[in-house]
């Protein structure tokens, strides 16, 4: 990305509180036709986000989990250090071709970690091209699968694997989906502080891959 990840984690937690992180993948992905992969639970929908009104407006709407709680990106440059100019505050939400616009934390449903929703311009590509321009821009992932779904008319791809952070010495898995919509691509990417946290959260995704709609 330009980047949010992996590479610039000091920098963006110095500059974002902590609230920046990215994905990647490796040359070892593979490609599955599937409706995504289940989980172990369901979550029980908190509302909808997306459309105008709502706590981000985006080009799809979704259901977020009961007790998660969404907030807009626009303003977050805006905690950065002073004498910070934009366009590196920018490049700190961008990653490939899509740039972060909503964040939606599980931490008041008692999990660490957030749901990220990223868009761009149209015209970037397919759903495919797009979501693995957005992890191929970071390194340090193994073990990934492509899948493609279908959700509310929309056709999109999304990808599971295990990112290895050579900063903390620690392994553990995370998920992001793309789609494509008139107004643009969106990538909803699901982190967590642990393989475990990512694992209790992926409910949550799945609810808003399976909910999800052009707004």
């Amino acid at each position: 990305m330009g980047t949010l990840g992996r590479k610039a984690v000091p920098l963006a937690l110095a500059l974002l509180a902590g609230l920046l992180t990215g994905c990647g993948v490796s040359a070892r992905a593979t490609d599955v036709t599937d409706s995504g992969q289940a989980s172990s639970g369901a979550a029980q929908s908190g509302g909808t986000v997306g459309a105008a009104g709502s706590a981000c407006a985006l080009p799809v709407t979704f259901d977020i989990a009961r007790g998660w709680q969404a907030k807009a990106v626009d303003g977050l440059a805006a905690v950065a250090s002073d004498g910070t100019d934009g366009d590196l505050a920018e490049s700190l939400l961008r990653q490939g071709p899509v740039t972060l616009a909503c964040e939606i934390d599980a931490k008041p449903a008692g999990a660490i970690g957030f749901l990220r929703v990223s868009t761009g311009k149209p015209g970037s590509g397919d759903a495919g091209a797009v979501l693995r321009a957005f992890v191929a821009a970071e390194d340090g992932t193994s073990e990934a699968k492509y899948r493609t779904f279908t959700s509310g008319g929309l056709a999109g791809v999304r990808v599971d694997y295990v990112y290895t952070s050579e900063l903390l010495d620690e392994t553990k898995r995370e998920s992001a989906l793309a789609v494509v919509t008139p107004r643009g691509p969106v990538v909803l990417h699901l982190g967590g502080l642990d393989s475990a946290e990512h694992e209790e959260m992926l409910p949550a995704f799945e609810l808003a891959q399976q909910t999800l709609r052009s707004a």
